[in-house]
């Protein structure tokens, strides 16, 4: 059995051992052997943590720990920017296979790794919160009735001048630079591994006028019904505006 494969799979206290002590001495060769046995175990395994710690150990081989400059194919480049990433994969390791390991190559894959490794446990996530009766809406851009948000009918009164809805919160602030971790344990039904430890914070400026220097939330939005047919969303700390016509345009970005 590959020792990286082994490591993840074990049950003891080799499962804590570092990627780079398994790195440690291994040449080029053995490195690349190492990656295949851990790209057929990826695609195999049905453990979701083993499965995910697969790709990261990819990642960080492909990152840190193989050398040497070359191109990257255009077409495994454009499904990175198009965040299909198993295809992006399969070109890149095409592109490996026929004309050797290099840098460029490398840094693409652990790029797709890294990136597919986000991709499995943000779909997981999506499945356990869809999962619960009521959430089915979430994750989907549809049609607008197909939300069950719905306005209240106070703010259709007062035209031309219709009311603003004011929401204020403070701001998270992650003390141990955790991430996912806690998205990660949460989304393998494993609620206990989900340890963090993070703050709210309401923020103040120290002799100010307004407000007597108070502290309140510093996150604040505010909504109203305008009489055009637009979601008009509009930034008071940039002083810019943006329009959106279509529900296809709040899902644009990547």
């Amino acid at each position: 059995m590959s020792r990286f494969t082994g490591t993840i799979t074990s049950s003891g206290e080799e499962r804590d051992l570092s990627l780079d002590g398994l790195c440690d001495g291994l040449q080029l060769d053995a490195l690349l052997a190492e990656s295949r046995e851990l790209e057929s175990f990826r695609r195999s395994c049905d453990n979701l943590y083993e499965r995910v710690r697969a790709l990261f150990f990819l990642y960080a081989i492909h990152r840190f720990h193989i050398p040497a400059p070359a191109l990257i194919p255009f077409g495994g480049f454009e499904n990175l920017l198009e965040r299909r990433f198993e295809e992006a994969i399969e070109v890149f390791l095409a592109a490996q296979q026929q004309h050797g390991p290099s840098a460029g190559l490398s840094s693409a894959l652990a790029s797709a790794y890294r990136s597919l490794g986000f991709q499995t446990l943000a779909d997981q996530v999506r499945r356990s919160v869809r999962s619960v009766r009521g959430n089915q809406w979430m994750f989907r851009a549809g049609h607008t009735d197909d939300y069950p948000l719905r306005l209240r009918n106070e703010l259709f009164a007062g035209d031309p001048v219709f009311p603003i809805l004011r929401e204020a919160t403070p701001v998270r602030m992650d003390l141990t630079h955790s991430g996912w971790s806690d998205i990660f344990f949460l989304g393998m039904d494993f609620p206990e591994g989900a340890r963090v430890l993070n703050v709210s914070i309401d923020l103040a400026v120290r002799g100010s006028a307004q407000g007597l220097g108070l502290p309140k939330p510093p996150v604040e939005a505010w909504f109203r019904v305008i009489d055009q047919p637009v979601i008009r969303l509009t930034s008071v700390d940039l002083q810019t505006s943006a329009d959106i016509g279509s529900i296809a345009e709040v899902r644009s970005g990547p």
